[in-house]
């Protein structure tokens, strides 16, 4: 058993480390001065968006071996100025969750189960699928012969997590595309 000082008494130790109040050197432990933020040992820093809601908080992502070790709030973004609601500030739980599916998955009409695609084949599809809609519900012009060039097979919804800029550019797609139903929908 070691032997008793009053010298390792908390209050003896703050007047001989010159920390009378107790809130620096005095009452740090010896494992909280070994601890380095992960932050310091990042491979490199991207600069991103809060995937939540509409206002578009700046973030900070920390990445070492290509893996998200820490994500905060970008003191250079004009919008947040370096804060993150507690749901931006839990954005690295998400981005790491062990349920987070990575792979697209894909499940045919009227089967069972889900089926694993690669990235290029499950785009295919998706353009397929929009050009089809497309020319199947394609209105030349309107009972009266009067020209509609428009199509009701088709219509974006875009979401809280998209920017002015996309969605300007996902509204000028749709309307090339002649969609009529186009949305911007915040927080559904």
């Amino acid at each position: 058993m070691s032997r008793f000082s009053f010298l390792g008494w908390p209050v003896v130790r703050q007047f001989r480390s010159g920390d009378p109040l107790g809130r620096g050197e005095a009452v740090t432990s010896p494992k909280t001065r070994a601890i380095t933020p992960r932050t310091s040992t990042a491979d490199r820093v991207v600069q991103s968006v809060c995937p939540y809601c509409a206002v578009g908080c700046g973030q900070r992502v920390f990445v070492k071996d290509e893996k998200v070790v820490q994500i905060e709030g970008d003191p250079g973004s004009p919008i947040s100025r370096g804060r993150l609601c507690p749901k931006g500030a839990a954005s690295e739980q998400l981005v790491n969750a062990p349920g987070r599916q990575t792979k697209v998955l894909y499940r045919a009409p009227h089967a069972k189960d889900w089926q694993q695609l690669d990235l290029d084949t499950a785009i295919e599809m998706v353009a397929d699928r929009f050009l089809e809609a497309r020319r199947d519900k394609w209105q030349q012009t309107d009972g009266q012969g009067r020209p509609l060039r428009r199509t009701m097979g088709i219509a974006g919804l875009g979401g809280a997590t998209l920017d002015n800029e996309e969605n300007y550019l996902i509204k000028k797609l749709f309307t090339a595309a002649g969609a009529i139903q186009l949305e911007n929908q915040a927080r559904i």
